[in-house]
């Protein structure tokens, strides 16, 4: 992807792929919520890696207002990840 198109998980918004890395930068924190719920539902696993950081999904993640299966997924996801770091692996 270009800095110039539009990601795909955003089909219905007028912003470019630079739009999504300044606004998850310097945006206020009602946009970084709702961009990280966004991509957490609708990027392909490999790409939310593009935009977001293990930290910054772990610190909005409670306030992320998530569809309950991906919420569910997510969760599950984070719980092993953490289990993992806090046993040395």
């Amino acid at each position: 992807m270009s800095a110039t198109t539009r990601p795909y998980f955003l089909w219905d918004y007028d912003l470019t792929e630079s739009d999504v890395h300044t606004l998850l930068q310097s945006g206020d924190e009602e946009t970084k919520i709702w961009l990280t719920a966004r991509i957490l539902e609708s990027a392909r696993y490999e790409d939310v890696w593009r935009y977001l950081s293990l930290a910054e999904v772990r610190t909005r993640f409670p306030l992320l207002k998530l569809k309950q299966p991906v919420r569910d997924v997510w969760a599950y996801a984070l719980q092993v990840w953490e289990t993992t770091a806090s046993n040395g692996r």
